[in-house]
């Protein structure tokens, strides 16, 4: 009888190879699944911090002392609009794999350089109405001359763009500073004790409505560059597949919620403080209403939290500003690599750094404008979008584009260019121009 043969020790399968190739792509794949989600995450905040900048704090803050209560529809509405515009920017944007420029230029021939101009102008105005914030901010936090201030803080940004893993670091600065806004917010709107139930009534059924600070907030939340910088970091980052569609999405309803809980706690901790009868000053040459509003509800703590919470904004906008609006470059040379892409970021922000300090407007002023005049933006690139989702669907890779988005996004779309029509002469007047 023969006996059995066992296979030799060099025959014998090598189990332990394959577990180690199992356990290598196991790891792999959990790599990818946290380095997914970091990027999603980033994407929120970067979308968040844009839309809760220094532009809409002092804005808030102008239009809450003159409007009390029923500014509170204006803060809905930013919301409402922001939910449509943004679902459907992150959509396109991830199922074309297309960056806003590009995307137009394949529908429309020549307009996507129409749109990139327009941003990249939009933006750096918004920049210099950013690095004005951050120099307010200091002013508040320490004392510092605002022109000091709005110095230090953007050569702080450019140190960021000038690291060797200059995306993983922006991720990492617009989280941890968009979760230190939105906790020393709560606070001081708790202490403030505002009007809540006013406020409720009025988010609905307000005693005024003025479009002009409509398109103003929404401007200075959803309008020019904001419109496209989670996307577009999203893209950046590789997240941006139709297979990561549904992970999209939701990380977009997230930013929304995030921007939209952080928006209307501000209102409140403003109106506690205009409703307690104390007035506040948004005409002076040197006014900061929100820092007025936050030393009235809590006192030298509060003036200082504004400074961190103004600054905090205001450096994350910088740096989204900045960010999103030389994405837009590409399109104009798309051989452009991402060590120069980031430094013609710095210099994006060199130049805001150079205007805000030879301008002479005084800040309050520049940041009301600056969301006013990207209020103007919006629904120009917003058109574009809406024509490739109805009559380009050959750009979308045969993705089924949800008709209800489609329908929701068009009525968003007349409604802002309405606004913009009926806006345009007032928001230049907050500079003294007229138009």
């Amino acid at each position: 009888m023969t006996e059995p043969r066992h296979p030799s020790a060099a025959e014998a399968p090598d189990t332990t190879a394959a577990a180690t190739t199992a356990g290598g792509v196991g790891a792999q794949a959990a790599t990818f699944a946290r380095a997914r989600r970091a990027s999603l995450v980033g994407a929120i905040f970067m979308m968040a911090t844009s839309a809760i900048g220094p532009g809409f704090i002092t804005q808030t803050a102008t239009f809450t002392a003159t409007m009390g209560a029923a500014f509170a529809f204006g803060i809905l509405a930013s919301i409402v609009i922001d939910f449509v515009v943004q679902l459907n920017i992150w959509r396109i944007v991830t199922v074309t794999g297309k960056r806003a420029a590009d995307l137009a230029n394949a529908a429309i021939p020549g307009s996507g350089y129409l749109l990139a101009v327009i941003v990249i102008f939009g933006g750096l105005v918004f920049n210099v109405g950013n690095t004005a914030g951050a120099g307010l901010g200091l002013n508040a936090l320490l004392g510092l001359d605002p022109k000091i201030g709005g110095l230090i803080s953007a050569l702080l940004a450019i140190s960021i763009f000038l690291v060797k893993r200059a995306g993983v670091a922006v991720d990492r600065v617009v989280v941890t500073l968009g979760i230190v806004m939105i906790l020393l917010t709560v606070y001081v709107a708790i202490v403030s004790g505002p009007p809540v139930g006013d406020a409720l009534r009025q988010t609905v059924w307000p005693d005024q409505i003025n479009f002009a600070t409509i398109t103003t907030i929404v401007g200075g939340t959803v309008g020019g560059y904001i419109t496209y910088a989670g996307a577009h970091r999203l893209l950046d980052s590789g997240t941006a597949t139709v297979d990561n569609i549904a992970q999209v999405s939701k990380a977009a309803l997230n930013g929304i919620l995030v921007t939209g809980a952080m928006r209307y706690i501000l209102f409140l901790a403003i109106l506690g403080v205009v409703a307690s009868g104390v007035v506040i000053d948004t005409s002076g040459a040197g006014a900061n209403p929100a820092a007025q509003a936050f030393q009235a509800a809590a006192g030298e703590f509060g003036l200082r939290a504004f400074g961190l919470v103004l600054w905090a904004a205001s450096i994350t906008s910088v740096i989204g500003a900045a960010y999103t609006s030389i994405s837009f470059v590409t399109v104009f040379n798309g051989r452009i690599t991402e060590r120069g892409r980031n430094l013609a970021t710095v210099g994006f922000i060199l130049i805001s750094l150079v205007v805000y300090l030879l301008l002479g407007t005084a800040p309050a002023a520049l940041l009301v404008f600056a969301g006013g005049f990207n209020g103007l933006v919006l629904p120009i690139g917003l058109t574009i979008f809406m024509y490739v989702g109805w009559f380009r669907r050959d750009l979308m890779n045969g993705y089924r584009y949800p008709v209800s988005l489609l329908v929701l996004g068009t009525l968003v779309c007349a409604l802002t260019w309405y606004m913009g029509a009926v806006s345009v002469g007032p928001i230049f007047a907050f500079l003294g121009v007229g138009v």
